[in-house]
């Protein structure tokens, strides 16, 4: 997720993007337009070795979580409701986007955020968990080096048995996508409606993959940046 190096070769725009209004027609539309390269008209990072390759994919070995869960909770069941699509932030430095603007950061791994490095966000912070061992957090990110496919469904059964009417949302890349889809599939269908997909697709341009919650559409330096659908 967020790293440290470029994942798409344009200059980093400030955190004040305008949400996307595109439907979901729009946006295929816009992601075939721009499949085959990013906007300086290089192949676009599609797959997990490009993320690799540019610094968001595995971490060390993972931390203990150090975000009480009580926070976490109440900091997710405070976001506001959406009517159309907005734009939101991930970053291991949450001081680089503005407190008012919607951020999610790591409660565990090798690179904890701690609770302070939030104290006094007005907007709402998501956490995520890497290892897949705490359920607390709304967010479980797949990908290699940290959960893997095979833990999603006793995540997914873990967070909604605890936090019954919420979501669980699930971060990972496109081309993982369907793995995470399978191990989803065995959960019961209530359980299966709860579940929201945060995919990454980095073309550089602000768009929604059909079929997912949120598109993480942007890599940088100090932030990434999603556009995600009212329900999300």
């Amino acid at each position: 997720m967020a790293g440290v190096s470029v994942g798409v070769a344009v200059a980093e725009p400030a955190p004040v993007v305008a949400a996307s209004t595109q439907t979901h027609g729009q946006a295929q539309d816009q992601t075939s337009a721009t499949s085959t390269a990013k906007p300086d008209g290089q192949p676009r990072p599609s797959s997990t070795s490009a993320k690799l390759a540019q610094g968001h994919g595995p971490t060390a070995a993972p931390a203990k979580p150090t975000s009480p869960a009580v926070s976490r909770d109440r900091r997710h069941a405070a976001r506001a409701a959406h009517t159309k699509p907005y734009i939101f932030y991930d970053s291991l430095i949450p001081a680089a986007v503005p407190a008012d603007k919607e951020i999610a950061t790591y409660a565990d791994g090798a690179r904890p955020v701690p609770p302070a490095a939030v104290a006094g966000r007005t907007g709402p912070v998501l956490w995520i968990d890497v290892t897949g061992g705490d359920p607390q957090a709304p967010i479980l990110d797949v990908e290699p080096g940290n959960a893997s496919p095979s833990v999603v469904a006793s995540w997914v059964w873990r967070r909604l048995t605890a936090e019954p009417g919420s979501h669980a949302i699930i971060y990972t890349m496109i081309d993982e996508w369907p793995a995470a889809k399978a191990a989803v599939a065995t959960l019961p269908v209530a359980m299966q409606a709860q579940v929201r997909w945060w995919i990454a697709d980095p073309t550089g341009y602000a768009h929604v993959v059909p079929g997912s919650d949120a598109t993480q559409w942007y890599w940088g330096r100090s932030y990434d940046i999603s556009t995600a659908n009212p329900d999300f």
